[in-house]
């Protein structure tokens, strides 16, 4: 069979994706893997080397400072680039999107948590439940904040020492907070094997959709 030029280059740029497994719901696009893999690396690398910097016993044991110190600023000074990159992608900003709207049933999904009510169509839940949204939300607030405060405390002559003192004592405090944060959502995504599957492999089972989240459209989406 005889093709003709450029009959290739438009053939696979107009291919669709291969479809998803029976049974199995597309849930995230590379790129939106790709984002959550190099943050949570960079992220889990700063607290890290934070930890090997304030515990002593760590410290001793790893040893470097110098290096350590190294390792921690450049992986706090890198850890917007994973979402920047990630703002290239059409299905990204659309995940964006989501995450920035809260509606009502949000709402009736954080009552029904509060109670402890898991009844059928006590929690709805669009793509990313309330939950979701509201730790994306304040996890993207803390990362503004150590960034700011860290390059504060790395570049000694921006400002005077009142506020480098201050930097200093938000820095400490908010990185606690944020190794606190960041074991519950480990132990949530533990709980929920599913929900981890979704982010490694991009699918997930049709049934866990329906039941985590009734309101998603996932076969429009």
């Amino acid at each position: 069979m005889t093709s003709t030029p450029g009959s290739a280059g438009r053939t696979a740029a107009t291919t669709p994706p291969p479809p998803e497994p029976p049974g199995r719901v597309r849930r995230f696009g590379t790129a939106e893997r790709m984002v959550h893999r190099a943050t949570a690396a960079l992220m889990l690398l700063c607290v890290a080397t934070a930890a090997c910097l304030y515990v002593p016993a760590l410290a001793e044991l790893v040893g470097r400072r110098a290096l350590v110190v190294t390792l921690h600023e450049w992986s706090g000074l890198l850890l917007p680039v994973p979402f920047l990159l990630g703002l290239g992608s059409r299905a990204f900003r659309k995940d964006l999107r989501r995450l920035n709207r809260f509606g009502s049933h949000d709402r009736t999904w954080l009552r029904a948590v509060l109670r402890r009510r898991r009844g059928p169509g006590e929690r709805p839940a669009g793509k990313f439940n309330a939950g979701q949204k509201l730790y994306a939300a304040w996890i993207a607030g803390a990362v503004l904040v150590m960034l700011g405060t860290g390059l504060l405390m790395w570049f000694t002559h921006l400002a005077p020492l009142v506020w480098r003192n201050g930097a200093t004592f938000v820095h400490d405090w908010l990185a606690l907070t944020i190794g606190v944060v960041l074991i519950g959502h480990i132990r949530m995504a533990l709980a929920d094997p599913e929900a981890r599957r979704g982010m490694r492999t991009g699918s997930v089972e049709r049934p866990w959709a329906r039941r985590e989240h009734p309101l998603w459209d996932h076969d429009r989406d």
